[in-house]
């Protein structure tokens, strides 16, 4: 069993949470007016939080997320007008993170799935799956055998260079959600 505490208490923290927990993993959640009081007793942080709001997360906890997982599900874009990422280019969100915190290991995972979809376990009529990118295996593999156990697809999307290309994606994925050109139980599902 892993422990994890969830960043954010909207519909991916829950969902996400969801997933965890029905693997048998003890998950704690902390809501935005926590932040900063509420202890990170879970070895892997999941920020299920929007990206503007990661800065503030990492001033609130910092050395205590030293040496632990982070999961970033964020999609850096601009919310205002949907027309752009907002870090630089090259670049992703999770590897800024990792800048931030060297002395913890940041995989990226979620940002291609939705909550419906992570619920129902379905894309489609196809399982869902989490595209899990990250330098540190151990702890890519830790958190891929936790979405797993709770019955979700996981698959190994590389190092967390390949962020890059998962926020890409992620971006469209919401740009069409937005546009309704696809529903929110809807998204990208990956076929083997």
């Amino acid at each position: 069993m892993t422990s994890f505490t969830i960043i954010g208490t909207g519909s991916m923290g829950g969902a996400i949470g969801g997933v965890l927990a029905a693997g048998g993993n003890d998950v704690t959640h902390i809501a935005r007016e926590e932040i900063g009081t509420a202890a990170l007793a879970g070895d892997i942080v999941v920020l299920a939080v929007p990206y503007h709001a990661v800065d503030g997360i990492v001033a609130a906890y910092g050395d205590q997320l030293r040496g632990k997982t982070i999961v970033d599900i964020t999609n850096p874009l601009n919310f205002e007008t949907f027309d752009s990422l907002v870090v630089p280019v090259g670049s992703s969100a999770a590897a800024e993170i990792q800048a931030t915190l060297p002395g913890s290991s940041v995989l990226k995972a979620f940002n291609t799935n939705f909550a419906a979809t992570l619920g129902s376990k379905q894309v489609g009529g196809l399982p869902t799956t989490v595209a899990v990118a990250g330098d540190d295996a151990d702890a890519k593999q830790a958190l891929i055998s936790a979405i797993t156990a709770g019955g979700v697809a996981a698959i190994d999307a590389g190092s967390l260079a390949r962020a890059h290309e998962l926020e890409a994606l992620g971006f469209l994925q919401l740009t069409l959600a937005v546009g309704e050109k696809i529903g929110w139980t809807g998204g990208f599902a990956v076929a083997a």
